[in-house]
């Protein structure tokens, strides 16, 4: 299996702009593998990833349901 770990500061992302970069980043290096790419918290595990791009659909999908505030 092949991973590829890096953090990223949600708060540096600024703005729609940042978060259409980051899907662009993960749409991109799935689109370049043909493999699903996983977004998980920091700390957490591979099997609750948050965010994702899915090759079947081509796009990044949100995978899991926003912590109650």
């Amino acid at each position: 299996m092949l991973a590829i770990d890096f953090d990223v500061d949600l708060r540096e992302l600024q703005g729609q702009e940042g978060v259409d970069t980051l899907c662009d980043f993960l749409r991109t290096i799935g689109s370049e593998l043909g493999k699903p790419v996983l977004m998980t918290p920091e700390g957490g595990s591979q099997e609750h990833p948050v965010l994702g791009f899915d090759p079947v659909v081509s796009k990044v999908v949100l995978l899991g349901d926003p912590a109650p505030y």
